[in-house]
């Protein structure tokens, strides 16, 4: 698990550890290297980690490397971002979108809505 800028890369083995056992809401964006929509948010991505440091986490999985996660999640388009809470998926996100988008669905996750 690497992390960069306030975003650890997550793959199958310590996805449990990183994201569905979190104390913090964990932001998991769920990408692959060629695709030109997940280039576009990942530096969103990366901003808001900055931005919620302290409160949320903030990860990533290579749908390449690591095709179980994307199945058991039915990743079906990239980029997918999902907001996970207390071990679950409480929402997300399919396609890029601009930083507010991304930024309301944490809001909401946070207030507990």
């Amino acid at each position: 698990m690497s992390n960069n800028n306030g975003v650890q890369h997550v793959n199958t083995a310590d996805f449990e550890r990183a994201v569905l056992k979190s104390q913090s809401p964990t932001v998991v964006d769920f990408y692959a290297d060629w695709c030109g929509p997940c280039r576009m948010v990942s530096p969103v991505i990366e901003s808001l980690s900055q931005q919620y440091a302290g409160k949320v986490n903030f990860a990533k999985v290579d749908t390449d490397a690591n095709q179980s996660l994307a199945m058991r999640y039915n990743i079906l388009s990239i980029p997918t971002v999902m907001i996970f809470k207390g071990g679950r998926m409480v929402d997300k996100i399919i396609g890029a979108m601009p930083a507010q988008a991304y930024r309301q669905k944490i809001d909401s996750v946070l207030e507990g809505n």
